[in-house]
């Protein structure tokens, strides 16, 4: 059986694809998840079309079924017809600056020249924090990239031993400059890191000097080489107080501190913040984490480093909705007194949609630029539009936040009903991978006999639903909810 996102995923997205950019771009569409732009893409495609991908596919084992493909993106129900009529607008004002959509680059090596970010900047993102520019001299190691893998998955988290700008601070001002004079539309920030209040006043002078629109202060990089710099300040929330005043007293452009997760919680920095004037704030930066593999060794040794890629999205989400959810930060959104940035994961607009439903303006991107380029803004900017019209919404901030009033405290969750398994044997291939999880890390509650047809047993299923993530093919799905009878 073809699994239509597994199938996508194989896809290599090859530069100069062989199989043709039509069919090149609708295999992207689904692999982020923008099945509307995918779906209108497929019908053009003939068969002498198809065929003719396949046969020129360079993929390393086997082509990319492209047929089935089409066949699946077609037939399925989450990929119905657009709504007819004009995509809506994703403009959004964060920190006092409209946007034309939410989608940033985060500070980081995606960003370190002028040939990167005006090209990034004209494949349609938004705006750039830039990487961070220090006085200091910054030495990199070889290699500092790692990937931590599961099975065939690529990237789950990427491991980053990079630290900031290599440029003469000097010549970073004068690209952020003449970025800002070739894209006056586009939102350029500087990040910035010093090591004295002096340091800090004098780069976020220069950056407004330069051009930009706000000044990021770097609070968070977790592998600096020195003492005092990066996350040491971001866990320390005097520290955060002083150093965001210091800066917000002498520029009149934005403030947005860029916060660590290497902390327990994120709401007393956040607050230190808000009290030193902060415009906003990003977050979350990478987590202090080792890898262990041959592959994860730098200058033939570990260290810590830091973490990022999809495994880090919960862990980001978690801290996003500490800050919304206090009481003092929330209003401050709602005041415009204080916007949040949501960094951690995002590679689909799903991603991104998540992060803006808990209160973010605007989203940053990094290490699925890495992997996949700059290219993949075209399938967030598309597949937010399509999800906005199909549920009739005109402007992005009516998202912002929609979410808060839905998640609650473990306690106030209903523990007196439960949702059973049910089990669609149209789908079932009977591999018995439910039979397995529930038996050995479950409740013993599923029935695996010779025809290997799994079946609930209701008197032992308590509803935990291990079965169903396990299910490779997507055989199992949820019952009506009913009280407990015990």
């Amino acid at each position: 059986m073809l699994h239509l996102n597994e199938e996508a995923a194989r896809c290599l997205l090859c530069k100069n694809a062989p199989c043709g950019e039509k069919v090149a771009r609708a295999i992207r569409a689904v692999r982020f998840d923008n099945l509307w732009t995918a779906r209108e893409l497929m019908e053009q495609l003939n068969e002498e079309e198809i065929e003719a991908a396949e046969k020129a596919c360079i993929h390393f084992d086997r082509p990319i079924r492209i047929g089935e493909l089409k066949k699946l993106v077609t037939d399925t129900q989450a990929a119905e017809q657009p709504t007819a009529g004009e995509l809506p607008s994703l403009e959004i004002n964060f920190c006092d600056m409209v946007c034309e959509n939410p989608f940033f680059l985060a500070s980081s090596a995606i960003c370190t020249n002028y040939e990167m970010v005006s090209r990034a900047l004209e494949a349609g993102w938004a705006g750039v924090f830039y990487k961070t520019i220090c006085k200091q001299d910054i030495r990199e190691v070889s290699p500092r990239f790692d990937a931590v893998r599961k099975e065939s998955t690529p990237f789950v988290g990427f491991r980053n031993m990079e630290q900031l700008s290599e440029n003469p601070y000097t010549m970073d001002f004068d690209i952020l400059h003449r970025l800002k004079t070739n894209y006056p539309t586009k939102r350029i920030i500087a990040s910035i890191m010093g090591q004295t209040e002096e340091e800090w006043i004098e780069l976020a002078k220069m950056a407004e000097d330069a051009g930009c629109d706000a000044v990021e202060l770097n609070f968070s990089c977790p592998q600096m080489r020195l003492t005092g710099l990066g996350s040491d300040i971001g866990q320390n929330n005097e520290l955060i107080l002083f150093y965001t005043s210091f800066v917000r007293n002498a520029v009149k452009i934005p403030v947005i501190p860029k916060m660590t997760p290497n902390i327990m919680s994120m709401t007393t920095p956040a607050l230190s913040c808000f009290f030193g004037g902060a415009s906003g704030i990003s977050a979350i930066n990478t987590i202090k984490s080792i890898t262990m593999s041959h592959d994860a060794e730098v200058s033939e040794k570990k260290t810590v480093s830091g973490y990022s890629g999809k495994a880090v999205k919960p862990i980001a989400l978690r801290m996003i909705y500490e800050m919304t959810g206090n009481p003092i930060l929330h209003k401050a959104g709602i005041e415009k007194h204080m916007d949040i940035s949501g960094i951690g994961g995002i590679e689909t607009w799903r991603d991104a949609l998540e992060f803006i439903q808990l209160g973010c303006r605007n989203v940053q991107v990094c290490t699925a630029v890495m992997q996949y380029g700059y290219r993949i803004v075209d399938d967030m900017i598309l597949g937010l539009q399509h999800y906005m019209q199909e549920r009739g919404i005109v402007e992005l901030k009516k998202l912002v936040g929609e979410e808060l009033k839905n998640i609650v405290l473990p306690h106030d969750l209903d523990r007196e009903t439960m949702v059973l398994p049910k089990i669609d044997r149209d789908k079932c291939i009977g591999c018995g991978r439910c039979y397995i999880s529930c038996h050995d890390g479950g409740h013993q509650a599923i029935d695996f006999g010779e025809d290997r047809k799994p079946k609930i047993i209701g008197q032992k299923c308590v509803g935990c639903h291990l079965c169903r993530l396990v299910c490779p093919t997507g055989a199992i799905g949820m019952a009506n909810r009913m009280k407990k009878t015990k």
